[in-house]
């Protein structure tokens, strides 16, 4: 294909796709199974950091923090009912994630909740990068550095991800409760091999490597095809994916 139907291509495929039955089997269904903003952003940033693997094996696991927190995510960390729902030793939660490293991770959300009222208000006005630093450094300081990246030297992929949830408005997928602080233009692809082949297989991206500097790359890109909102482009590469099946 050359350049302009790629273009064509891939805006017919984010039309397709960004519909409400895409939460059918996503992890962005969780955040839309709360009420309120609060409860809302902490499932979502949650879900988004189990988001790795088979779906099938880290589905359950987020479920997990539905059903234990009853929705009302926030009371359920502020009254640490975590610590009585996931104990504090070597056993496995999900994957590389023990039960101590997913205790620490809900420690320092927790704090940052305490201390900022919510991640909303921690991360403040910024670009999706300085947001994905922002995050990065904070977990990293409170030793959480086993389920969040420790900078911005990976994709970020998860947080990316996180970040298009909070930010994009007008979507039957994401939440758009950042819309306000984060300008959607700013934000990066969240990166994967899946992105990264379908990228190259388009003629989008010739590098080999899911890094953040190729993400931006790509996002750049996808500028091109959706000037207002480049992260639209995500949902076409998803489903560029599915339809090559």
């Amino acid at each position: 294909m050359d350049e302009s139907s790629v273009n064509l291509h891939l805006s017919a495929l984010a039309e397709k796709y960004e519909t409400k039955e895409f939460l059918v089997g996503d992890p962005s269904w969780f955040m839309h199974q709360v009420e309120g903003d609060a409860n809302k952003e902490l499932l979502a940033f949650i879900a988004s950091s189990l988001s790795y693997g088979s779906r099938k094996q880290f589905l359950p696991k987020i479920q997990n923090i539905l059903d234990w927190s009853g929705g009302e995510v926030e009371r359920w960390m502020l009254n640490e009912r975590y610590m009585n729902d996931i104990p504090d030793d070597s056993h496995c939660y999900y994957r590389l994630y023990s039960n101590h490293a997913m205790r620490t991770f809900l420690d320092a959300l927790t704090l940052m909740l305490r201390q900022y009222a919510g991640m909303k208000s921690f991360v403040g006005p910024s670009t999706c990068l300085e947001a994905i630093e922002k995050i990065t450094q904070w977990f990293a300081l409170h030793g959480s550095g086993g389920v969040i990246p420790k900078d911005v030297s990976s994709c970020c992929k998860r947080i990316c991800m996180f970040l298009r949830w909070m930010v994009r408005s007008d979507s039957p997928v994401d939440l758009g409760l950042w819309s306000d602080i984060i300008d959607r233009r700013t934000l990066i692809i969240p990166m994967d091999t899946h992105v990264l082949q379908e990228a190259c297989r388009l003629g989008l991206l010739t590098s080999k490597t899911t890094s953040m500097s190729t993400a931006i790359r790509l996002t750049d890109r996808l500028r091109e095809i959706f000037p207002d909102d480049p992260l639209k482009g995500d949902f076409a590469l998803f489903g560029l994916g599915v339809d090559n099946g």
